[in-house]
């Protein structure tokens, strides 16, 4: 086998902005309804103390994730508007704006996006992304307006069309096939071909919720899920990253199938949609790898940073973050250059 010179991974503060949604997957532990216990719509000062302290634990990333279409499920309007915001964008657009004033760039992940959704968000985001899970029509997806593979894989292409660096994935263990799982990745590969936009593929394992319509069922092996990392590396284009989540399984076995990069690690918030799950000290997890080295990036891939795919916006940011070969400037290295301006 040839020998992996790394495995990349970001810093991140993981910030449910809301878990109201419009869909009911039958494995999602995430969503709530307005009112229910659990339900939130974070304020403006709860988000930005999370970036401000993402900073000082020298975070890179703002990972914002939503409910999808909130707006559609009755009473999230009112929670909006309490915060003086007439729809979800407009909130998102704000604290976009505000990472980047804060020194964090943010990664957007809110679901099926219009074209003129993406465009808004397109020069205050490093990256982007959505999951598109399969293209298989499950049991899981009963009742899931937004889980109609067609329909998230042209949220997928237009992001293509507009040259937004992207993530999307696979979620393994939902009763999709394994002829299933090939044809996903095919869907994905062609996207790619196309538009050249799909920086990283996520292969992440489902993983049971206590409450949940799926709560006893099984959870996909560790074979399956080598046999997915290979199928991965076998028909994606050799410029996306395979990932696998370190939280919910451990990637020695899988970066020897293909995996080349470990996906966003807190060192302050937990997986919100895996809470049970909590993040691998860093220094941990290269003990686990041992001879493989553990490499910091930014939510965009260098390759992007190269293209000069990211907005003038973000440019400065970017560019103070990363190094010349576009990966993550060591901390110290970037404070002793601040100091000299």
């Amino acid at each position: 086998m040839e020998k992996i010179p790394f495995v990349t991974y970001s810093k991140n503060v993981f910030i449910p902005v809301t878990n109201i949604c419009r869909n009911h997957c039958g494995y999602c532990g995430f969503r709530r309804e307005p009112g229910q216990f659990g339900a939130r719509l974070l304020k403006p000062a709860e988000v930005i103390s999370i970036l401000e302290n993402g900073v000082k634990a020298g975070c890179t990333e703002a990972l914002f994730t939503f409910g999808e279409r909130a707006e559609e499920v009755p009473g999230y309007g009112a929670m909006l508007e309490e915060l003086g915001y007439s729809s979800t964008l407009e909130y998102v657009l704000f604290l976009c704006e505000k990472a980047i004033d804060i020194g964090i760039l943010p990664h957007t992940n809110a679901g099926i996006m219009t074209r003129s959704e993406l465009e808004a968000l397109k020069p205050l985001n490093a990256s982007m992304g959505l999951m598109l899970e399969s293209t298989a029509v499950l049991d899981a997806h009963k009742d899931c307006p937004g889980k109609i593979p067609e329909c998230r894989l042209e949220t997928i292409r237009e992001a293509g069309r507009l040259k937004i660096p992207y993530t999307t994935g696979l979620l393994i263990g939902i009763g999709e096939s394994r002829e299933d799982r090939i044809e996903s990745l095919e869907k994905i590969a062609a996207l790619h071909r196309d538009y050249g936009h799909i920086q990283e593929i996520i292969i992440q394992n489902f993983a049971p919720k206590p409450g949940t319509a799926m709560e006893n069922f099984p959870e996909p092996d560790i074979e399956e899920m080598m046999d997915t990392v290979a199928l991965a590396a076998r028909i994606l284009p050799p410029d996306v990253a395979i990932q696998v989540a370190p939280n919910l399984i451990d990637p020695r076995a899988l970066i020897a199938k293909g995996v080349t990069d470990l996906g966003g690690i807190s060192p302050l918030t937990i997986d919100w949609i895996n809470p049970e799950a909590e993040w691998p000290d860093i220094k941990d997890l290269q003990g686990k790898l041992g001879a493989i080295p553990l490499k910091e990036r930014l939510p965009v891939y260098p390759q992007y940073i190269k293209k000069g795919w990211c907005s003038e916006r973000i440019g400065s940011l970017i560019e103070r973050l990363s190094d010349a070969e576009g990966y993550r400037k060591q901390p110290e290295t970037e404070n002793s250059e601040d100091l000299e301006k």
